[in-house]
């Protein structure tokens, strides 16, 4: 039998959630300048052959789904016996002029259609014709399989520091592309259930306690009262706590980018000075972190403001954190956490913003590192598989419908490298990150750094937000009052 990786729970909420509107896959388009290449060119046949000489660096783009019978237990990702290169590489050409808004609106039709799960779960798309005589790659890969780290290896596999590519040892061994069958899916899970006992006593004595600060679980009635009981038992108890974290009450308001997705994706893209951004962390103290997410909550209260949607109170975010530790890099699937902040979309002086996100955040890093960094994956899996797919779907469609979302936007910031990167000779101008949105939930920021820029990459329902263009340029502007108070300071 090949073999095998099971899903965690949390892998497979990214599975769970996906509909006919709701997409579980993330992605990257990047801009590359093909006149470093051999013969002044990236052609498919350049891009399938890199892919092909690395695949064994890169196991989801080899490892299909397989369910375990009657959704008794999670998938598993296996060999795919019938792998195609052809099928996952594809290329395109835009029509003249090939201008930056060509390029978005065929972005964005690629990107709202879901991937096939009866194969890997990833696509590349060679995109010919843009202005200046560019090329670009839109890749697509299933949130299942990866998170932002293990999307950050992939980046790593797949590019070089030079125009010529390196050398990569050949994979080691012949592999098993045998496809399992559902008898021994489910003899492993038998083999399985004598410690399930074990598994769920640990998971509940460390979860309960911090129930309203697992995102799975956030703003929902009850949570933190549940939670305030249960740590106050364990210290009776003799647990290794000598406090009760006390949570504040944040509840994101109803309303902004708040309305049941579309299945239309649209998505704003550009880049901002990392050393512009450097000069404000260094005048006003504080982290590269809290003036990107300052550039956010500027954008969108300008955006609300224009719309006439701005809320009195702070609108909340989600910043993902990496748990991944050293020992678990290169095994992909999901490593997550996520800290809670309120957005100072109320706050009108940037500078005063900015210092209010500096105060929030310590807040929150303070309740994310008290919170056992396996949480979120643990309070995931007490829902049994087979009613997990049903139960997400069900809450996210509430989310966008009758009750209060989580939060309002996704700001996640993922570090990219400060040197040049060439995929096949041909030289890495940009990479701005495509991610998810869901119901209820609908904008999502997410940055890299690249070389001495931080590429932007915002994600939208078009049908919500069509203008999503314009939150970038409001981060600029956001960027530029923040410079214009520093040179006050």
């Amino acid at each position: 039998m090949a073999d095998l990786r099971q899903l965690t729970a949390l892998d497979a909420q990214f599975l769970a959630i996906e509909t006919d509107r709701n997409y579980g896959h993330v992605g990257g388009l990047a801009i590359l300048d093909p006149s470093t290449a051999p013969g002044g060119k990236l052609t498919i046949e350049d891009l399938k052959q890199l892919i092909l000489d690395r695949l064994h660096l890169v196991d989801p783009f080899t490892q299909r789904l397989v369910s375990v019978p009657f959704s008794i237990d999670w998938p598993y990702w296996t060999r795919d016996e019938h792998f195609d290169i052809g099928y996952h590489c594809r290329e395109i050409a835009l029509p003249d002029p090939g201008s930056k808004e060509q390029l978005v609106e065929q972005v964005g039709r690629i990107y709202s259609r879901r991937l096939d799960r009866s194969r890997p779960l990833w696509e590349i798309y060679l995109i010919h014709g843009l202005e200046g005589g560019k090329v670009a790659l839109l890749s697509k890969t299933h949130h299942a399989a990866i998170d932002g780290m293990s999307g950050s290896e992939i980046l790593s596999a797949l590019y070089d520091i030079t125009p010529e590519p390196r050398e990569v040892e050949p994979s080691d061994g012949e592999e098993d592309h045998s496809a399992p069958d559902g008898r021994d899916l489910l003899a492993a899970w038998i083999k399985g259930i004598p410690r399930a006992p074990l598994n769920v006593f640990d998971r509940v004595t460390t979860v309960v306690p911090h129930v309203d600060m697992a995102v799975a679980a956030f703003g929902l009635p009850g949570s933190r009262q549940i939670s305030r009981v249960m740590s106050r038992v364990r210290i009776r108890l003799g647990a290794d706590e000598d406090h009760v974290i006390e949570r504040p009450p944040m509840k994101a308001p109803k309303g902004p980018y708040g309305a049941s997705l579309s299945p239309h994706r649209v998505f704003g893209l550009g880049s901002v000075s990392l050393e512009d951004v450097k000069v404000v962390k260094n005048t006003f103290g504080v982290k590269v972190n809290d003036v990107v997410i300052c550039l956010v909550a500027g954008a969108v209260r300008q955006d609300l403001i224009f719309n006439r949607e701005l809320p009195d109170e702070p609108l909340l975010g989600m910043i993902p954190v990496s748990v991944r530790t050293e020992e678990e890099r290169g095994t992909f699937g999901n490593k997550v956490s996520a800290m809670i902040a309120p957005l100072p979309t109320h706050i009108e002086d940037p500078a005063e913003r900015l210092e209010y996100i500096h105060s929030v955040m310590r807040v929150a890093k303070d309740g994310h590192d008290a919170l056992p960094a396996e949480t979120l994956r643990d309070l995931t899996a007490f829902v049994p598989p087979a009613l997990h797919a049903r139960a997400a779907r069900v809450v996210t469609q509430l989310a966008g419908r009758f009750t209060r979302p989580p939060w309002n936007v996704i700001i996640s910031n993922v570090p990219g490298p400060p040197i040049d990167l060439y995929f096949a000779g041909a030289k890495l101008e940009a990479m701005f990150p495509l991610s998810i949105i869901s119901d209820g939930i609908g904008l999502n920021v997410t940055i890299m750094s690249y070389r001495d820029s931080i590429d932007i990459g915002i994600t939208a329902d078009r049908e919500q937000t069509p203008e999503v263009q314009t939150l970038v340029d409001g981060m600029q502007s956001e960027l530029d009052l923040l410079l214009a108070a520093a040179r006050t300071v």
